[in-house]
């Protein structure tokens, strides 16, 4: 039983193994709109517009309603 839970794990860190970025895919990966926020001020102040347009909120953290105040 031991012999198949080490074979099973083996198996298992060998297929990530390989993963890894290219280095044809490294431009694209450098771009602004690739990185997770590439300005916090940016994307607060552009998730704050967009949720108070839509007259909705949740999930994003801030308030108000469809007519932009808070």
């Amino acid at each position: 039983m031991k012999r198949i839970a080490t074979v099973i794990l083996l198996m298992a860190l060998a297929g990530c193994s390989s993963m890894g970025v290219e280095p044809w895919e490294r431009d694209l990966l450098a771009k602004d709109s690739m990185q997770l926020v590439p300005d916090y001020f940016d994307n607060f102040y552009d998730e704050h517009i967009y949720f108070s347009k839509e007259a909705s909120s949740g999930g994003q953290g801030v308030g108000g309603g469809g007519c932009g105040c808070n």
